[in-house]
């Protein structure tokens, strides 16, 4: 059984239940699985493998993403990593948003070269957000509400073991 750490930033908590959806897939498939926030995560040594995930805000993955990259290179380039970002581009089916959100993630995480990397539709709540924030969502007309999809998550989850673990 391996030790999988699911590491991730959230502002909103949008991505700490997507998070938790991936932790729980990898338990059911018999992984040893501890999901945490990233700025609780002393050192990725002693996992197997590592999947991180944050939110991307106005074309960027949340800094803690790259920070917590940065700060252990060496220990996660010796890992099997998967990433995830998580924004409202997939709820647009805008391409072009699309594209840019996962170049967003792999800038993020460069110079790692993760074995599975996806963006989930994300949770927009308006009542969640500061005044500049709401200002910023009303002028971009950004869509707002819950567009997480569950089984699309639960299924990326599914196929990491295969990906993540050897043997």
């Amino acid at each position: 059984m391996a030790r999988i750490l699911v590491a991730y930033a959230t502002k909103h908590g949008s991505t700490t239940g997507i998070a938790e959806a991936i932790g729980k897939e990898l338990t059911t498939a018999g992984q040893n699985v501890e999901v945490k926030e990233l700025k609780n995560v002393q050192s990725p040594a002693g996992y197997d493998a590592v999947i991180i995930g944050g939110p991307i805000y106005m074309g960027k993955v949340m800094a803690d993403v790259k920070k917590f990259v940065d700060r252990h290179q060496e220990k996660l380039a010796a890992l099997p990593v998967a990433t995830f970002v998580v924004g409202l581009s997939p709820a647009s089916k805008d391409e072009k948003q699309i594209g840019d959100a996962k170049k967003a993630l792999a800038d993020a995480v460069a110079p790692l070269q993760p074995v599975a990397s996806t963006l989930f539709a994300g949770n927009l709540d308006p009542k969640k957000l500061g005044f500049m924030e709401r200002t910023m969502i009303g002028m971009v007309k950004s869509p707002t509400g819950d567009f997480r999809d569950w089984e699309a998550i639960a299924a990326w989850a599914k196929g990491l073991p295969s990906l993540l673990v050897k043997g």
